[in-house]
């Protein structure tokens, strides 16, 4: 029986750092379960997909590519592990590509995203990140980690983090995001309400690509970076995308281990409504 994984993640067209993010994860994923999986690759992010093709003649996969070539290949079972942040958009994206090739495979899942869960009689993701970013971010220092941000509702998983931030006793751990809620302007409230005058700026994201160079690192107005420094806040940048530290990884491995495993399968899912 074939098996697959495919790691399904938004993307980068940055490539110094989705060798030190993306790369890394698939070649950990492969070194784990080479012995009953192949690994493949897909972006959501059309856009990157075509820029990606476009300068360096690279070829990635959507997920309804990868997948219509899995079948084409043969493949049996099948689990899809996003490396998204937040259960959002793209998510949604994913879920409704796998819905639609339920039927080509004997087996086919999907594992969750970093922030999926918070709940005792399941799993608490937000902890689990929380655990492991206090491991990796400096010992007693403030910190604010910046995020994409979105329309959707899932949005509301900015908020929750940094509500469990307080509950949790970091206190010295701030979100925002560059397209959503938290905004810059109320974080920059926040900050004068803690009177936070030196800070760590870190993107809250898979990787450190055109978000980061751009909108949260650069010297051009309206940075991130700089909108704190007119504030009178010093700022030390930490360049890293979440994917870049080992222990980040590891929860995605473990959201991979728990899909294999249905550990968490149908939890928060009701099958009111479904026909059989």
């Amino acid at each position: 029986m074939k098996k697959a994984i495919l790691i399904t993640s938004f993307g980068t067209s940055h490539l110094d750092t989705l060798d030190k993010t993306i790369v890394v994860i698939e070649k950990e994923v492969e070194e784990k379960y080479k012995n009953e999986y192949d690994v493949f690759r897909a972006f959501t992010s059309h856009m990157i997909i075509k820029s990606l093709k476009d300068k360096y003649d690279m070829n990635v996969m959507t997920p309804e590519e990868a997948l219509k070539n899995l079948k084409l290949c043969g493949y049996d079972e099948v689990v899809v592990q996003p490396l998204h942040i937040i259960p959002g958009e793209e998510y949604d994206y994913i879920k409704r590509v796998v819905n639609s090739y339920k039927e080509s495979f004997k087996s086919l899942i999907i594992g969750r995203p970093l922030l999926y869960f918070q709940s005792e009689e399941v799993n608490l993701d937000y902890d689990d990140l929380i655990d492991e970013l206090k491991k990796v971010m400096p010992k007693g220092e403030n910190v604010l980690l910046v995020g994409h941000g979105t329309n959707h509702p899932a949005s509301s998983c900015y908020g929750c983090l940094q509500n469990r931030f307080r509950e949790l006793d970091y206190d010295n751990a701030f979100i925002g995001t560059v397209e959503g809620y938290p905004s810059i302007e109320g974080v920059i409230k926040t900050l004068k309400k803690y009177n936070v005058t030196e800070i760590n700026l870190t993107p809250f994201l898979l990787v450190a690509g055109d978000h980061a160079k751009n909108d949260i690192f650069s010297e051009e107005e309206e940075s991130w970076y700089l909108r704190l420094k007119e504030e009178g806040i010093e700022v030390k940048k930490i360049f890293k995308g979440l994917g870049e530290y080992k222990e980040i990884r590891n929860i995605y491995l473990r959201h991979l281990e728990e899909a294999i495993s249905g550990k968490y399968e149908g939890m928060g899912e009701s099958k009111k409504g479904i026909m059989n």
